[in-house]
């Protein structure tokens, strides 16, 4: 069978199990950006505090993801619930110094002009410093993404749904005939995936970022 031929006669599999991938990762990104766009706004309140954030997500973001799981699956058992909460986990590190960033580099006069205009802090945020800080944090969304979309195909290990199994399956069990096939599928759709969702972001940007102004 070649891999063409594995392909058409495992399609509804692979696009249950390409649904489910999905299914794990945009929540999760959701989650993890509302998170880390909270982190990062309190983090920015102060000088070391926003250092602080960017060197703990450098730092957590090395932290395997195997290695988180096995430690949620002893506390939150298998399946969804360990899966969950490390994928929001690790989506919204990026997010979070990508907040910081953003919102440091907004500057003084516009916060300033704002100011002049009677605007309180949470006016000011909201309409004047997150959405001049929004291109950083979209950049970040979109690395969570990317990260995500990779960290659920191991999720498989601890019994969640998502191509991870399309691969998982021929790693078990390499002497047969589909193996090579089970984990090709598995990388490209994962690959597909990133891509299809990146795709979705850049128009995402592109919709809501005008000339360097947000819309």
């Amino acid at each position: 069978m070649t891999f063409w031929e594995y392909l058409g006669s495992h399609r509804a599999l692979l696009l249950a199990e390409a649904g489910g991938h999905a299914g794990l990762v945009l929540p999760c990104v959701a989650a993890g950006a509302v998170l880390g766009v909270l982190v990062g706004v309190v983090a920015h309140r102060g000088e070391r505090a926003g250092h602080l954030a960017a060197t703990a997500a450098r730092t957590l973001l090395a932290v395997p993801s195997l290695a988180l799981l096995g430690l949620l699956v002893a506390v939150l058992g298998l399946g969804l619930p360990p899966t969950l909460t490390a994928l929001t986990f690790f989506g919204l590190l990026p997010v979070a110094r990508n907040t910081v960033r953003g919102l440091h580099a907004v500057g003084a006069s516009p916060v300033d002009a704002a100011r002049g205009l009677g605007m309180s802090r949470p006016v000011r945020l909201l309409r004047v410093e997150l959405p001049l800080a929004w291109p950083p944090i979209l950049d970040g969304v979109r690395t969570a993404t990317r990260l995500l979309t990779g960290i659920a195909a191991v999720a498989a290990y601890v019994s969640a749904p998502g191509l991870g199994n399309e691969i998982f399956r021929g790693l078990t069990a390499p002497d047969s005939a589909d193996a090579p096939d089970q984990i090709l599928a598995g990388t490209l759709g994962i690959a597909a995936l990133t891509l299809l969702f990146d795709a979705m972001l850049v128009l995402l940007g592109r919709l809501t970022v005008r000339r360097g102004r947000v819309a």
